[in-house]
Protein backbone atom coordinates (compact mmCIF):
# COMPACT_ATOMS: atom_id res chain seq x y z
CA UNK A 1 0.00 0.00 0.00
CA UNK A 2 1.23 3.53 -0.87
CA UNK A 3 1.72 5.68 2.47
CA UNK A 4 0.40 8.98 1.29
CA UNK A 5 1.92 12.34 3.32
CA UNK A 6 -1.00 14.07 5.37
CA UNK A 7 0.94 17.68 7.30
CA UNK A 8 -2.46 17.73 9.69
CA UNK A 9 -1.70 13.97 10.67
CA UNK A 10 1.69 14.82 10.98
CA UNK A 11 1.31 17.87 13.02
CA UNK A 12 -1.34 16.00 15.16
CA UNK A 13 1.32 13.05 15.99
CA UNK A 14 3.72 15.79 16.63
CA UNK A 15 1.61 17.36 19.17
CA UNK A 16 0.90 14.10 21.26
CA UNK A 17 4.28 13.36 21.09
CA UNK A 18 5.46 16.85 22.53
CA UNK A 19 2.43 15.91 24.96
CA UNK A 20 3.83 12.84 26.08
CA UNK A 21 7.30 13.82 26.35
CA UNK A 22 5.94 16.74 28.84
CA UNK A 23 4.02 14.52 31.14
CA UNK A 24 6.65 12.04 31.56
CA UNK A 25 8.93 14.98 32.09
CA UNK A 26 6.39 16.31 35.29
CA UNK A 27 5.82 12.35 36.60
CA UNK A 28 9.50 12.01 36.93
CA UNK A 29 9.98 15.18 38.68
CA UNK A 30 7.39 15.29 40.89
CA UNK A 31 4.12 15.97 39.42
CA UNK A 32 2.63 18.10 42.10
CA UNK A 33 5.91 20.85 42.17
CA UNK A 34 5.54 21.33 38.22
CA UNK A 35 1.57 21.68 37.80
CA UNK A 36 1.87 24.13 40.50
CA UNK A 37 4.90 26.06 38.66
CA UNK A 38 2.38 25.88 34.89
CA UNK A 39 -0.16 27.26 37.22
CA UNK A 40 1.83 30.05 38.17
CA UNK A 41 3.08 30.44 34.43
CA UNK A 42 -0.83 30.54 33.31
CA UNK A 43 -0.71 27.66 31.13
CA UNK A 44 -3.42 26.20 32.81
CA UNK A 45 -5.42 28.44 34.80
CA UNK A 46 -6.29 32.23 34.95
CA UNK A 47 -4.22 34.23 37.19
CA UNK A 48 -6.47 35.80 39.59
CA UNK A 49 -5.82 39.75 40.70
CA UNK A 50 -5.67 40.09 44.65
CA UNK A 51 -6.29 44.32 45.73
CA UNK A 52 -5.68 45.26 49.25
CA UNK A 53 -5.56 48.80 50.73
CA UNK A 54 -3.65 49.69 54.26
CA UNK A 55 -4.36 53.16 55.88
CA UNK A 56 -1.36 54.97 57.43
CA UNK A 57 -2.68 55.22 60.43
CA UNK A 58 -0.24 54.89 62.83
CA UNK A 59 2.90 52.29 64.16
CA UNK A 60 1.92 48.85 63.15
CA UNK A 61 1.17 46.31 65.87
CA UNK A 62 1.03 42.73 66.79
CA UNK A 63 -2.57 42.99 65.80
CA UNK A 64 -2.39 44.55 62.38
CA UNK A 65 0.30 41.60 61.69
CA UNK A 66 -1.22 39.07 62.17
CA UNK A 67 -4.77 40.31 60.91
CA UNK A 68 -3.63 41.96 57.39
CA UNK A 69 -0.22 42.05 56.82
CA UNK A 70 1.16 38.82 56.93
CA UNK A 71 -1.70 37.33 54.75
CA UNK A 72 -0.66 40.53 52.43
CA UNK A 73 2.64 39.14 51.87
CA UNK A 74 1.49 35.20 51.98
CA UNK A 75 -0.19 35.88 49.21
CA UNK A 76 1.72 37.97 47.00
CA UNK A 77 2.80 34.04 45.36
CA UNK A 78 -0.76 33.45 44.62
CA UNK A 79 -1.77 35.70 42.40
CA UNK A 80 -1.20 39.39 40.38
CA UNK A 81 -1.23 41.77 43.51
CA UNK A 82 -1.86 45.25 44.00
CA UNK A 83 -1.65 46.80 47.12
CA UNK A 84 -1.76 50.06 47.96
CA UNK A 85 -1.47 52.92 50.85
CA UNK A 86 -4.90 54.77 51.48
CA UNK A 87 -3.82 58.30 52.34
CA UNK A 88 -7.50 59.21 50.20
CA UNK A 89 -8.91 57.42 53.08
CA UNK A 90 -6.85 58.97 55.67
CA UNK A 91 -7.91 62.31 55.38
CA UNK A 92 -11.45 61.14 57.12
CA UNK A 93 -9.31 61.10 60.03
CA UNK A 94 -6.35 62.85 59.78
CA UNK A 95 -5.85 66.36 59.02
CA UNK A 96 -1.90 66.62 58.96
CA UNK A 97 -0.44 66.86 55.97
CA UNK A 98 3.45 66.78 56.81
CA UNK A 99 2.02 64.00 59.25
CA UNK A 100 -0.22 61.89 56.37
CA UNK A 101 3.08 62.29 54.42
CA UNK A 102 5.31 61.03 56.86
CA UNK A 103 3.04 57.90 58.05
CA UNK A 104 2.77 57.12 54.29
CA UNK A 105 6.33 56.86 53.94
CA UNK A 106 6.91 54.91 57.16
CA UNK A 107 4.11 52.79 56.42
CA UNK A 108 6.01 51.79 53.42
CA UNK A 109 9.14 50.54 54.61
CA UNK A 110 7.44 48.73 57.25
CA UNK A 111 5.33 46.18 54.44
CA UNK A 112 8.70 46.31 52.30
CA UNK A 113 11.02 45.28 56.05
CA UNK A 114 8.42 42.67 56.67
CA UNK A 115 8.84 41.09 52.89
CA UNK A 116 6.30 42.72 50.78
CA UNK A 117 8.60 42.00 47.35
CA UNK A 118 8.21 44.89 44.96
CA UNK A 119 8.85 42.67 42.26
CA UNK A 120 6.14 40.55 42.88
CA UNK A 121 3.62 43.26 43.49
CA UNK A 122 2.51 46.38 42.85
CA UNK A 123 2.45 48.12 46.08
CA UNK A 124 2.09 51.85 45.32
CA UNK A 125 -0.32 55.17 47.07
CA UNK A 126 -3.54 54.85 46.16
CA UNK A 127 -3.19 58.96 45.57
CA UNK A 128 -0.43 58.56 42.33
CA UNK A 129 -3.51 56.98 40.86
CA UNK A 130 -5.97 59.96 40.21
CA UNK A 131 -8.64 57.95 38.09
CA UNK A 132 -9.83 56.63 41.25
CA UNK A 133 -11.68 59.55 42.84
CA UNK A 134 -12.95 59.77 39.18
CA UNK A 135 -14.93 56.44 39.42
CA UNK A 136 -15.60 57.02 43.17
CA UNK A 137 -17.73 60.27 41.40
CA UNK A 138 -19.46 58.18 38.63
CA UNK A 139 -19.82 55.16 40.79
CA UNK A 140 -21.53 58.11 43.62
CA UNK A 141 -24.35 58.95 41.23
CA UNK A 142 -25.42 55.31 41.28
CA UNK A 143 -25.15 54.68 44.64
CA UNK A 144 -28.26 54.67 46.63
CA UNK A 145 -28.46 56.44 49.67
CA UNK A 146 -29.63 53.45 52.05
CA UNK A 147 -26.90 51.55 51.22
CA UNK A 148 -24.44 53.78 52.41
CA UNK A 149 -26.62 54.34 55.07
CA UNK A 150 -26.59 50.72 55.98
CA UNK A 151 -22.65 50.52 56.17
CA UNK A 152 -21.89 49.22 59.35
CA UNK A 153 -18.78 51.76 59.01
CA UNK A 154 -21.20 55.08 59.39
CA UNK A 155 -23.53 53.55 61.86
CA UNK A 156 -20.84 52.80 63.95
CA UNK A 157 -19.09 56.07 64.15
CA UNK A 158 -22.54 57.94 64.33
CA UNK A 159 -23.21 55.66 67.18
CA UNK A 160 -19.68 56.13 69.25
CA UNK A 161 -19.23 59.38 67.98
CA UNK A 162 -15.83 58.94 67.27
CA UNK A 163 -15.59 60.90 64.06
CA UNK A 164 -17.03 63.80 62.44
CA UNK A 165 -20.07 62.73 60.60
CA UNK A 166 -18.56 64.16 57.02
CA UNK A 167 -19.55 63.08 53.38
CA UNK A 168 -16.17 61.49 53.19
CA UNK A 169 -16.83 59.27 55.95
CA UNK A 170 -20.21 59.06 54.47
CA UNK A 171 -18.98 58.06 51.10
CA UNK A 172 -16.30 56.13 52.83
CA UNK A 173 -17.58 52.53 50.91
CA UNK A 174 -18.10 54.66 47.39
CA UNK A 175 -14.45 55.43 47.39
CA UNK A 176 -13.46 51.69 48.35
CA UNK A 177 -15.78 50.48 45.62
CA UNK A 178 -13.83 52.56 43.26
CA UNK A 179 -10.12 51.28 44.55
CA UNK A 180 -11.27 47.85 44.04
CA UNK A 181 -13.33 47.56 40.79
CA UNK A 182 -11.20 50.43 38.84
CA UNK A 183 -8.21 47.43 38.67
CA UNK A 184 -10.92 44.71 38.01
CA UNK A 185 -10.22 42.89 41.38
CA UNK A 186 -10.83 39.48 41.39
CA UNK A 187 -9.83 39.12 45.61
CA UNK A 188 -9.95 41.12 48.19
CA UNK A 189 -8.07 40.16 51.59
CA UNK A 190 -10.59 41.86 54.13
CA UNK A 191 -10.95 41.64 58.07
CA UNK A 192 -14.60 40.56 59.19
CA UNK A 193 -15.65 44.32 59.51
CA UNK A 194 -14.62 45.41 56.10
CA UNK A 195 -16.40 42.65 54.23
CA UNK A 196 -19.91 44.43 53.83
CA UNK A 197 -17.78 47.12 51.88
CA UNK A 198 -16.62 44.58 49.15
CA UNK A 199 -20.19 43.74 49.07
CA UNK A 200 -21.10 47.20 48.18
CA UNK A 201 -18.55 47.07 45.91
CA UNK A 202 -20.01 43.95 44.33
CA UNK A 203 -23.76 45.59 44.28
CA UNK A 204 -22.18 49.12 42.72
CA UNK A 205 -20.44 46.90 40.04
CA UNK A 206 -24.30 45.08 39.22
CA UNK A 207 -25.84 48.22 38.69
CA UNK A 208 -23.58 49.82 36.58
CA UNK A 209 -22.84 46.81 34.49
CA UNK A 210 -26.72 46.72 34.32
CA UNK A 211 -27.34 50.15 33.18
CA UNK A 212 -24.42 50.55 30.66
CA UNK A 213 -23.32 46.84 30.04
CA UNK A 214 -20.37 44.43 30.85
CA UNK A 215 -17.66 46.65 32.68
CA UNK A 216 -16.87 45.34 36.20
CA UNK A 217 -15.23 41.93 37.48
CA UNK A 218 -17.61 41.10 40.61
CA UNK A 219 -15.12 41.14 43.24
CA UNK A 220 -15.46 38.85 46.50
CA UNK A 221 -13.86 38.67 49.76
CA UNK A 222 -11.33 36.78 51.21
CA UNK A 223 -11.54 36.10 54.80
CA UNK A 224 -8.74 34.03 56.66
CA UNK A 225 -11.28 32.40 58.77
CA UNK A 226 -8.27 30.93 61.48
CA UNK A 227 -6.95 34.37 62.27
CA UNK A 228 -7.98 35.03 66.08
CA UNK A 229 -8.83 37.95 67.52
CA UNK A 230 -5.56 39.26 68.79
CA UNK A 231 -5.65 40.22 72.83
CA UNK A 232 -4.25 43.94 73.43
CA UNK A 233 -2.05 44.41 77.11
CA UNK A 234 -5.61 45.17 78.44
CA UNK A 235 -7.38 41.94 77.19
CA UNK A 236 -9.23 44.24 74.85
CA UNK A 237 -8.74 43.07 70.85
CA UNK A 238 -5.26 45.27 70.54
CA UNK A 239 -6.51 48.70 68.81
CA UNK A 240 -4.30 51.72 68.31
CA UNK A 241 -7.59 53.53 69.66
CA UNK A 242 -7.65 51.27 72.92
CA UNK A 243 -4.13 52.06 73.86
CA UNK A 244 -3.20 48.73 74.50
CA UNK A 245 -0.48 47.47 71.38
CA UNK A 246 2.67 46.04 71.12
CA UNK A 247 4.56 48.14 68.50
CA UNK A 248 6.49 45.35 66.28
CA UNK A 249 9.41 47.68 65.21
CA UNK A 250 9.36 49.86 68.32
CA UNK A 251 12.88 50.38 69.90
CA UNK A 252 13.38 47.44 72.37
CA UNK A 253 13.26 49.49 75.77
CA UNK A 254 9.98 50.88 74.47
CA UNK A 255 9.09 47.42 73.14
CA UNK A 256 9.90 45.72 76.84
CA UNK A 257 7.91 48.34 78.28
CA UNK A 258 4.86 47.68 76.20
CA UNK A 259 5.21 44.08 77.11
CA UNK A 260 5.40 44.69 80.73
CA UNK A 261 2.62 46.72 80.96
CA UNK A 262 0.33 43.28 80.00
CA UNK A 263 -2.56 43.19 82.86
CA UNK A 264 -2.27 39.96 84.79
CA UNK A 265 -3.62 38.66 88.19
CA UNK A 266 -2.46 38.26 91.14
CA UNK A 267 -1.44 34.50 91.38
CA UNK A 268 1.87 33.19 92.25
CA UNK A 269 4.90 31.36 90.41
CA UNK A 270 3.18 27.85 91.51
CA UNK A 271 -0.27 28.70 91.33
CA UNK A 272 -1.73 26.73 88.08
CA UNK A 273 -3.56 29.16 85.99
CA UNK A 274 -5.52 29.57 83.23
CA UNK A 275 -3.91 29.77 79.23
CA UNK A 276 -7.18 30.97 77.97
CA UNK A 277 -7.06 33.94 80.14
CA UNK A 278 -3.53 34.19 80.21
CA UNK A 279 -2.87 37.22 78.03
CA UNK A 280 1.07 37.07 77.69
CA UNK A 281 0.44 33.07 76.88
CA UNK A 282 -1.77 34.12 74.19
CA UNK A 283 0.56 36.11 72.71
CA UNK A 284 2.73 34.26 72.49
CA UNK A 285 1.21 31.20 71.17
CA UNK A 286 0.68 33.35 67.73
CA UNK A 287 4.24 33.46 67.28
CA UNK A 288 5.54 30.36 68.65
CA UNK A 289 5.74 26.85 67.04
CA UNK A 290 3.20 24.21 68.34
CA UNK A 291 5.90 22.30 70.80
CA UNK A 292 6.38 25.35 72.25
CA UNK A 293 3.10 26.16 72.47
CA UNK A 294 2.21 23.20 74.30
CA UNK A 295 5.05 23.74 76.94
CA UNK A 296 4.32 26.93 77.90
CA UNK A 297 0.74 25.54 78.41
CA UNK A 298 1.66 23.11 80.28
CA UNK A 299 3.76 25.20 82.78
CA UNK A 300 0.44 27.56 83.06
CA UNK A 301 -1.71 24.59 83.76
CA UNK A 302 0.60 22.30 86.43
CA UNK A 303 2.33 25.78 88.13
CA UNK A 304 5.46 26.94 87.93
CA UNK A 305 6.28 29.64 85.60
CA UNK A 306 5.11 33.13 86.88
CA UNK A 307 3.92 35.95 84.26
CA UNK A 308 7.70 38.36 85.03
CA UNK A 309 9.09 34.79 83.43
CA UNK A 310 5.94 34.96 80.79
CA UNK A 311 6.08 38.63 79.27
CA UNK A 312 10.04 38.27 79.47
CA UNK A 313 9.77 34.90 77.15
CA UNK A 314 7.05 36.88 75.58
CA UNK A 315 9.39 40.01 74.78
CA UNK A 316 12.70 37.92 73.76
CA UNK A 317 10.60 35.55 71.42
CA UNK A 318 9.33 38.80 69.25
CA UNK A 319 12.61 40.50 68.72
CA UNK A 320 13.63 36.85 67.64
CA UNK A 321 10.49 36.44 65.38
CA UNK A 322 10.79 40.30 63.81
CA UNK A 323 14.48 40.10 63.96
CA UNK A 324 15.06 40.45 60.70
CA UNK A 325 12.21 42.55 59.74
CA UNK A 326 13.34 45.09 62.51
CA UNK A 327 17.07 45.22 61.05
CA UNK A 328 15.75 45.71 57.55
CA UNK A 329 13.34 48.32 59.07
CA UNK A 330 16.28 50.25 60.15
CA UNK A 331 18.02 49.94 57.30
CA UNK A 332 15.44 51.46 54.98
CA UNK A 333 15.62 54.60 56.91
CA UNK A 334 18.85 55.54 55.28
CA UNK A 335 17.22 54.26 51.56
CA UNK A 336 13.94 56.53 51.27
CA UNK A 337 15.11 57.32 47.48
CA UNK A 338 14.92 53.16 46.96
CA UNK A 339 11.11 52.95 48.70
CA UNK A 340 10.30 56.53 46.74
CA UNK A 341 11.60 54.40 43.51
CA UNK A 342 9.48 51.18 44.85
CA UNK A 343 6.15 53.02 45.11
CA UNK A 344 6.38 55.02 41.63
CA UNK A 345 7.49 51.78 40.05
CA UNK A 346 4.10 50.15 41.62
CA UNK A 347 2.10 53.51 40.56
CA UNK A 348 2.91 52.87 36.69
CA UNK A 349 1.35 49.44 37.13
CA UNK A 350 -1.08 50.36 38.48
CA UNK A 351 -2.23 53.35 36.73
CA UNK A 352 -1.69 51.49 33.19
CA UNK A 353 -4.53 49.10 34.51
CA UNK A 354 -6.76 51.94 35.68
CA UNK A 355 -6.41 54.32 32.51
CA UNK A 356 -7.79 51.23 30.98
CA UNK A 357 -10.95 50.52 32.74
CA UNK A 358 -11.50 54.32 33.68
CA UNK A 359 -11.29 54.60 29.08
CA UNK A 360 -13.88 52.20 29.00
CA UNK A 361 -16.15 53.74 31.55
CA UNK A 362 -15.76 57.32 30.65
CA UNK A 363 -17.15 56.08 26.66
CA UNK A 364 -19.71 54.27 28.29
CA UNK A 365 -21.15 57.05 30.13
CA UNK A 366 -21.02 59.67 27.77
CA UNK A 367 -17.51 61.54 29.05
CA UNK A 368 -15.88 60.60 26.21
Amino acid sequence: MRYIFSPTVFLYRLLVTELLCLLLVIMSSGWVSNLTFLFKKGIFMVVKRILSGMQPSGNPHLGNYLGAMRQHIEMQDKGDCLYFIANYHALTTLRDGAVLREKTRELAMDYLALGLDPNKVAFFVQSDVPEVTELAWILDTIAPMGLLERAHAWKDAKAKGKKGETAGLFNYPVLMAADILIYQSDIVPVGQDQKQHVEIARDLAGTFNSIYGETFKLPKPFIKKEVAVVPGTDGQKMSKSYGNVIEIFAPADVLKKQVFAIKTDSKGVNDPKDPATCIPYLLLALIVEEKEKLEFRTQLEEGGIGYAQLKTALFEKLLEYFGKAREKRFELENKLDFVEDVLKEGAKKARKVAKETMETVAKKVGLR
